[in-house]
């Protein structure tokens, strides 16, 4: 028999979802959009190709065969080249040397672009003089800023790393000094200032985190002109220099041979297009995934 009392309700805690960076989250959800989909499934097929080229083709991108400048066929996807060597297999190879320029020459510009841009909240006049730089910069088209550098170091990947990570300075440097411009003189920034924040806080609390995502969109699309200023010096032959393979390099060695073996030109083109699509709806998904914040 019990005593007729009603126990105390006992309290049931809930557990909290778990919470990560709303930053993080946003663009994450660009690659749930169609665009986003597409062109990551895309740029993720390049890169493990790129990455497993040594163990998809273990005889290396310099084999050669005892035939020359024969089509496609079964067993040669984009035919063989006038050595003997399998074009597919050294546009697979040429992945590697593009996808390293692109995926560090273009991060480290965005980085440092936008810290030039931003040095305005430390200084007005270091960020006004860093900007004048910045214009000169302007001044100098990739292609043109290509060939001052082959002259300077020599054809090569260092020369290439360097004309994609000077040519991006000036743009992500506008864009984070556009971002600070039109935060300065914000409420809470004014609230900041009065009540004592210093410039190091000012800039990692308020002013970066609203930079940040024009920065990446921006990081994202000159991911698709680095692609085309690789091609564009090595087709001239100021790149990598043979027997190294990047898409740049096929095309001018496939050039000579368009008439009588044009999928030599064709076949590392569409690698080269494939990239560049890639990074392209990767930018636009992302541009759309921050125009909704």
């Amino acid at each position: 028999m019990t005593d007729g009392t009603i126990p105390a309700p006992t309290a049931v805690t809930e557990p909290r979802p778990h919470r990560g960076s709303p930053t993080l989250a946003r663009y994450l959800s660009a690659f749930r959009t169609p665009k986003g989909i597409v062109g990551g499934t895309i740029l993720l097929v390049l890169v493990l190709a790129a990455v497993f080229a040594p163990l998809l083709f273990p005889g290396g991108y310099d084999q050669q065969g005892s035939k020359s400048l024969v089509g496609p066929s079964g067993g040669h996807v984009f035919g063989i080249d006038e050595y003997g060597r399998d074009i597919f297999v050294r546009s697979v190879y040429g992945l590697r040397i593009d996808l390293s320029l692109i995926l560090t020459a273009v991060p480290a510009s965005a980085v440092v672009g936008t810290l030039i841009g931003l040095s305005g909240v430390l200084s007005e006049r270091l960020g006004a003089g860093l900007q004048r730089l910045l214009d000169v910069i302007i001044g100098f088209p990739g292609l043109v800023l290509g060939v001052c550098l082959v002259a300077i170091l020599g054809a090569g990947w260092l020369a290439l790393f360097l004309t994609i990570f000077i040519s991006g300075l000036p743009s992500a440097g506008r864009f984070a000094r556009n971002a600070w411009l039109g935060q300065r003189n914000r409420e809470y920034v004014v609230a900041a200032r009065v009540l004592g924040v210093s410039r190091w806080q000012l800039l990692a609390r308020h002013v970066l985190p609203n930079a940040l995502d024009a920065c990446v969109v921006n990081a994202a699309v000159w991911m698709v002109v680095g692609v085309y200023i690789e091609a564009g010096l090595s087709i001239v032959g100021l790149g990598v220099q043979p027997p190294t393979p990047s898409l740049g390099v096929l095309l001018n060695n496939g050039l000579r041979f368009v008439t009588s073996s044009p999928t030599y030109v064709i076949g590392p083109a569409f690698v080269l297009l494939l990239l560049a699509v890639a990074f392209s709806l990767v930018s636009d998904a992302l541009n759309e995934s921050v125009s909704r914040r």
